[in-house]
């Protein structure tokens, strides 16, 4: 498979076939001409990954061909080859849209370098700009869904199964994924979309109060109740009520929560009447709730009441080139908020955003893109926008073997390095990293504690 397809544009015609054996013999499919006009004919029939001119030529000069193909191709990197290596010079052909500087004479391997280089750019260059156009001309999914990685396909699906039916949905992943963002999808994707959306923390709200705000009170339940006030189930009545981080919800409340899902009434605290509720539940967690019920911190009962149908979203790590089309989709609102004219990401800064592992998914490149869209002061995201985590990321390796036998460790090290991995990329939920080891939670506690890892 050719690694691209390169012009080159030399009055020397003995360099221009120099450079075409050199090249060839290192994948690439090449093609020369020996005047800038011929040049520009050639690249108007067929189109080039990058072009290679000398500087100095017979009639225009390299300089006016960098200029024309900017001008024509701005997407197609140009190299520039002299040998006059001053620093003038190279200014010069950099603004007059060069993309690199390679002095004479060539050296094959430095000049493939830069050429992979340059064509790499040119790829990702043109990746983003087919996302761009992809996110402009995407029909919007409801509640911001955005993404076309196989994994976020396998959630559309689901949603679309289950939107329209009656059935209580359990939403999982880490923090950060977009769990109430699908729980909204599902809502507008309902018969119930004209009825309310009513969301509620369950971890944000002070224990005594939850109960007060699920199933309201009447006038004297508890001190400062000076009027009655209907819950959140009475305020879903007819839509959804959205139960986040239900997980945290206190052991005490769990038993009052499962009757009126049960029952489909709902009793005010300090109330002897009953009002019956018509809601739908979805709930979501970043918790393993099967580990909580095995610690005695979440009913089993509720557990199978509220996960009829269970809808787990992907890390944005495991998304692909979701990033790209997320951080577009973000930049086009953050830039309408604040009146900028920014039309999309460079490529440096894309491979950046692509290499990070973001921990704090989704949320967390919102934040990015708002952060880059305030501080830029050109029309692309550049690299020094983005935060300097993101910046000077660097992918960890977990080493599992070595060419150097003082690195060799026993199988056990090695099966103890893995299983920490793991665990550390799955936040520590038992039932995930045991999918991914292939083990049954058992068994993996059973690891766990034989090779003294950490169980947190």
């Amino acid at each position: 498979m050719s690694r691209g397809r390169v012009l080159v544009v030399d009055d020397d015609r003995a360099l221009c076939e120099t450079l075409e054996v050199g090249l060839r013999k290192r994948g690439y499919d090449v093609g020369w001409r020996t005047s800038a006009a011929d040049a520009i004919g050639a690249l108007d029939v067929e189109p080039s990954d990058a072009v290679i001119t000398d500087l100095n030529m017979r009639g225009s000069s390299g300089i006016d061909l960098c200029t024309r193909v900017a001008e024509r191709w701005p997407d197609v990197p140009v190299l520039v080859l002299t040998a006059f290596g001053s620093l003038e010079t190279a200014v010069q052909a950099i603004r007059a849209g060069a993309y690199d500087f390679i002095s004479k004479p060539v050296e094959m391997d430095v000049l493939a370098i830069a050429l992979d280089r340059a064509i790499k750019h040119k790829q990702l260059r043109d990746e983003v700009k087919r996302l761009r156009d992809e996110a402009a001309r995407a029909p919007q999914r409801p509640a911001d869904l955005v993404g076309d990685s196989e994994a976020m396909r396998r959630v559309y699906d689901l949603i679309d199964r289950i939107a329209d039916s009656e059935v209580s949905v359990l939403v999982t992943g880490e923090s950060g994924t977009g769990k109430e963002v699908v729980a909204r999808a599902l809502h507008a994707g309902s018969g119930r979309s004209k009825g309310p959306f009513v969301a509620v923390n369950c971890a944000a709200v002070p224990e005594p109060l939850l109960e007060s705000e699920l199933f309201g009170h009447v006038r004297g339940a508890f001190t400062d109740a000076k009027e009655s006030r209907p819950g959140l189930f009475q305020q879903a009545h007819g839509g959804t009520l959205f139960l986040d981080e239900i997980g945290d919800m206190p052991l005490t409340l769990q038993p009052k929560l499962l009757r009126v899902l049960q029952e489909r009434a709902v009793r005010p605290v300090g109330g002897t009447q009953e009002t019956t509720v018509d809601v739908r539940i979805v709930a979501a967690t970043n918790r393993d709730l099967e580990e909580a019920i095995e610690e005695r911190r979440f009913r089993e009962d509720l557990y199978f009441r509220v996960n009829v149908v269970q809808v787990p979203l992907p890390p944005l790590r495991a998304r692909g080139g979701d990033v790209l089309l997320l951080a577009q989709h973000f930049l086009s609102r953050f830039k309408t908020r604040s009146d900028k004219h920014v039309l999309g990401i460079s490529p440096q800064a894309a491979e950046r955003l692509l290499s990070y592992a973001w921990p704090g998914n989704v949320r967390e490149l919102q934040n990015c893109m708002e952060r880059a869209v305030a501080l830029t002061r050109y029309d692309h995201i550049a690299v020094d926008d983005l935060p300097e985590k993101i910046r000077e990321y660097q992918r960890s390796h977990v080493l599992v073997a070595s060419d150097d036998p003082s690195e060799l460790v026993p199988m056990e090290e090695v099966e103890r390095r893995y299983i920490r991995r793991v665990l550390e990329a799955v936040q520590g939920n038992k039932t995930a990293a045991a999918r991914i080891l292939g083990y049954d939670r058992k068994r993996l506690y059973r690891k766990i504690e034989k090779l003294g890892l950490d169980p947190a």
